[in-house]
């Protein structure tokens, strides 16, 4: 792929800091941090040598040995050494975030066993993952951060090893990562045809409808459109009918995880299981598909949905059935009866059945109705809790849930916040409800143990953020951890999905099973796309392409149409799309909306008279 050219990217929200790894701050890339090893798009199990060119590990995995590049350099022309990775590891482990701790766990030392050798011994034996696991540990200079307190956020960009680094910035607004022209590892195998642009900016933008406008403008140059309501009514414009701005749909086989609306488990009004089995028949995905996201999703059904882990319908047989067995009476019944299904509606926008069965478990688990208002039937406390978001875009998702919970005389309030106190928030787990999602990979692992396992529930910043304590839960997560080959993972991931299913620990949302880009044709990329979906990284700016754009005068096209030219530009405030014209039509609309209110409203009193 040819190097070369500037690419512009969008960032939702803000930034106060360049250090990724503690829980202070709202953190920016600077896109110089590497690791040992490198990762395959279409290999679930299998990791290359970056930092490292040399992996020795016995039979049992008790321990692994790195021995690092001798071409390995910091920005600064230092070598990278055994001393910066056993640095790296215990300070990620002892000042970095939360579930570094639990990820790192296991592992016992790291100590210097040669000139550029380190070795990694291991607490337990038989973990498949955990070599790999070390290989994808970020690597941190050791001379740069002593004399400097790793634990507050900084706006100095540290000091990094990888294919950019940081060339201008200014906080909340916008970085700009330049392609470091003698970077040590340009030549190696696992980095031809990748990090191909010159230059990569982001600016930051409060939210995604001023983003969309942007893209439309030319302001920035490609957007993952992550809502189906815009995706298909925002674009209809003529640089996406005439091909300049294109908008595709590409399909990948990526593990979707779980989607969801959560809840914590730490909250009294959410501690039973019964309660919140209930809560999940007043979601009507059914309506919520197409009246807000035009049928574009399937609902989720598994924590590792599209995926071959994820559990198969009727009861679970052979392999699966033996690694649960040991466990009934101790795990709900319905982990041996057919898969967990979320309730289904006739999508009508009243799900008055659904509603009758909620409400049938809420008295079942000591809750009645007096005076509309549900309560405690001991202590007459209202049901009553907050549903925190961060999103307008979910706002319109969750109010109709909120809808059908008052129509069983449930309070739920709907909070937006700003990004900061919701990130906050959610990391010392101080909500009722909130929107997650947790990502798997083809090959799941020791991150299970950060999502679902006792240990990681008391701990802030980890993402159990249900709060989940179950001790099959955490041995399951360790038969997954140990498993011997690849049969055997999808065997116990299959169980550990049905456990947790069956603990209605969240409220299953929906997922799609291919990107949605969109981005000025000025860009090439390979033409197989991987398993995993495409990725920015290995595309490259196209220079015939983007003096195609350019005779055309497409920019100047677009901003007369109306786009808001000026969104996140030079701060002026001009829009440069609000042209007379626009103004006039935009006049027109408006007068024949008010006009069609009234007679909507004059209808529906006369309407009102009737008998």
């Amino acid at each position: 792929a040819p190097k070369g050219g500037v690419i512009n990217l969008a960032a939702q929200g803000t930034f106060d800091s360049f250090n990724p790894f503690i829980v202070k701050g709202n953190p920016a890339s600077t896109g110089s941090i590497e690791t040992l090893l490198t990762n395959s798009a279409d290999e679930p199990f299998t990791e290359y040598g970056l930092i490292a060119e040399e992996i020795i590990w016995p039979e049992d995995r008790s321990w692994v040995t790195f021995t690092l590049r001798e071409e390995a350099r910091w920005h600064d022309g230092q070598p990278i050494t055994p001393e910066d990775v056993i640095f790296s590891l215990d300070t990620l482990k002892e000042q970095g975030r939360p579930c570094y701790r639990v990820y790192y766990a296991s592992i016992e030392k790291a100590e210097k066993v040669g000139e550029r050798q380190v070795k990694f011994t291991f607490t337990e034996s038989g973990n498949r993952e955990l070599p790999l696991i070390v290989g994808q540990m970020p690597i941190l200079p050791k001379h740069y951060w002593e004399g400097r307190d790793f634990t507050q956020p900084t706006l100095e960009p540290p000091l990094g090893s990888g294919p950019y680094r940081v060339a201008e910035f200014e906080a909340g607004r916008f970085v700009v990562q330049e392609r470091v022209e003698d970077y040590w590892g340009r030549d190696l195998a696992v980095n031809r045809g990748i990090n191909n642009f010159d230059v990569i900016r982001y600016d930051y933008y409060q939210d995604a409808n001023a983003i969309r406008q942007a893209l439309k403008a030319g302001a920035i140059d490609y957007r993952e459109e992550n809502q189906a309501k815009a995706w298909a009514l925002d674009y209809d414009i003529p640089a996406v009918r005439q091909g300049w701005l294109v908008q595709e749909v590409v399909p990948h086989q990526q593990p979707a995880g779980m989607q969801a609306v959560g809840f914590n488990t730490r909250r009294e009004v959410f501690a039973g299981p019964r309660v919140r089995e209930a809560l999940a028949f007043a979601f009507d995905f059914e309506w919520t598909n197409p009246a807000l996201f035009f049928g574009q999703y399937e609902r989720n059904e598994s924590y590792f949905e599209n995926s071959e882990l994820a559990s198969r319908e009727g009861p679970p047989e052979s392999e699966v059935l033996e690694i649960l067995e040991p466990y009934r009476g101790r795990v709900p019944e319905r982990v041996f009866g057919d898969v967990y299904d979320p309730p289904v509606t006739d999508g009508s926008g009243w799900p008055r059945e659904n509603l009758l069965e909620a409400l049938r478990l809420l008295e079942e688990a000591g809750w009645v109705v007096r005076d509309m208002v549900l309560v405690n039937a001991e202590t007459g406390r209202p049901f009553r809790f907050e549903i925190l978001l961060n999103s307008p875009t979910f706002e319109r998702i969750v109010l109709p849930f909120a809808r059908n919970l008052k129509r069983l005389g449930i309070e739920a309030d709907v909070r937006l916040v700003d990004q900061s106190q919701y990130i906050n928030r959610v990391r010392s787990y101080d909500f009722d409800m909130v929107s997650l999602g947790w990502g798997q990979s083809d090959s799941p692992g020791n991150e299970q143990r950060e999502y679902w396992s006792s240990a990681a529930a008391d701990q802030p910043g980890s993402r159990n953020y249900a709060g989940i304590k179950d001790p099959v839960i955490d041995e399951l997560i360790e038969l997954v951890i140990q498993a011997p080959d690849r049969e055997s993972l999808v065997a116990r991931t299959r169980a550990l999905d049905r456990v947790l299913l069956a603990g209605n620990y969240v409220i299953p949302a929906w997922h799609l099973s291919a990107d949605r880009l969109l981005y000025w044709d000025k860009f090439s990329r390979p033409e197989v796309t991987p398993k995993n979906g495409t990725s920015i990284s290995y595309w490259w700016y196209d220079e015939a392409k983007a003096a195609a754009l350019e005779e055309r005068g497409i920019r100047e096209e677009v901003v007369t149409e109306g786009s808001a030219a000026g969104a996140g530009g030079d701060g002026s405030g001009e829009g440069g799309g609000l042209t007379t014209r626009n103004l006039m039509i935009a006049g027109v609309l408006l007068l024949l909306a008010y006009f069609g209110l009234r007679a909507a409203l004059r209808r529906s009193t006369e309407g009102a008279r009737m008998p």
